[in-house]
């Protein structure tokens, strides 16, 4: 499960509507019939309009400055792994959508009228998508990038060539671009695996749009908050702040494993991806004592995403320190672009 929450912007500032997120969002739904849609849902209403969605965000940024998100975005992303574990993938991540939001208010440092924040005060609307899209940042990708270049290069040509003598014979330029197609060494289906082609496989997974402030539009509730718990005096008051996004990310996936009997390996533990970030000399250690079936897997899924996992040297530390930070470097990108799937 790959758990991440980011406030949104464009052109390097903080998104003032949230209607290109929305629309954006809408486009697995254009050329489906209605019945096929997949609509917004929140806690209580399973067929919300992206209308409805810029509508209430929208509306409810009292007291926000241009420089403050006026809403994050959550994605929820469960591995093919943990999907071959759902019969009706979208509704069942849908009712599991909505116990993480549950536990989402409860991550909050603050309170209101002296209470906990409740689930009932997070203004928020989710929804389920079924594709994802390769990025530059897949191994797979980056595999081909070689191939790529020499192909752009051969594409230059030809469009000199048409340029400056129309109506030359480019037929074996475009030869040369096939039988560089053939040479890419990740293919799919036959074709040269690029940025933007759809993944194959099951992929379902969630975004959560989530106001920056609560449902009451008074009180606001930042998950980007670097505090996990604090207290602050304002206007001789004192006011809780913090969000702990350890417990939500560890929660997650404790929600996912208990509702749908999954095993979850140590790799696909957040408590690992925090320890890699931070302490990649424990992690690989820690990883290579696993039982060897799961270390076989683990080790299958990161050679999958191009991670190749060396063999530190024992009498040359600064070797194995350089080791150890390009091995660290390369499992952190491959995380982080959601290829290391177990």
């Amino acid at each position: 499960m790959y758990v991440t929450i980011s406030p949104q912007k464009s052109g390097g500032h903080y998104a003032q509507s949230v209607r290109d997120y929305a629309t954006y969002l809408e486009k697995e739904n254009e050329g489906l019939p209605e019945g096929s849609q997949e609509f917004f849902f929140n806690g209580q209403d399973s067929r919300i309009s992206w209308e409805q969605v810029v509508t209430q965000i929208d509306g409810n940024t009292a007291k926000l400055s241009q420089k403050e998100p006026r809403f994050y975005a959550i994605t929820l992303s469960p591995s093919p792994k943990e999907l071959s574990r759902l019969t009706h993938p979208s509704e069942q991540l849908k009712a599991y959508t909505r116990e993480v939001m549950q536990v989402y208010a409860t991550c909050f440092h603050r309170e209101m009228e002296g209470r906990p924040i409740r689930p009932s005060d997070v203004l928020y609307f989710a929804k389920v998508e079924h594709k994802r899209y390769y990025k530059g940042t897949d191994a797979a990708v980056r595999q081909n990038q070689s191939i790529a270049a020499q192909i752009l290069e051969v594409k230059h040509t030809i469009r000199r060539v048409q340029r400056e003598a129309p109506g030359a014979d480019v037929t074996p330029l475009k030869r040369e671009i096939l039988r560089l197609e053939a040479l890419a060494p990740a293919q799919l289906g036959g074709q040269r695996i690029r940025e933007g082609m759809e993944k194959p496989g099951p992929q379902t997974h969630i975004h959560i749009i989530v106001s920056r402030k609560d449902a009451s539009n008074s009180v606001s509730l930042s998950p980007g908050s670097k505090y996990k718990a604090s207290e602050v005096v304002l206007g001789g008051k004192i006011v809780k702040r913090g969000f702990d996004r350890d417990r939500f990310f560890e929660a997650a996936e404790r929600l996912f494993d208990q509702r749908f009997g999954y095993q979850r390996g140590y790799v696909e533990r957040y408590a690992s991806r925090k320890l890699l970030s931070r302490q990649p000399d424990r992690y690989f250690k820690a990883l290579m004592g696993l039982p060897a079936s799961e270390k076989a897997l683990a080790l299958k899924a990161f050679a999958k995403a191009g991670v190749r996992i060396p063999v530190l040297p024992t009498t040359a530390p600064e070797v194995a320190l350089k080791a150890l930070k390009q091995l660290h470097k390369s499992a952190m990108r491959a995380l982080s672009a959601g290829s290391i799937q177990i």
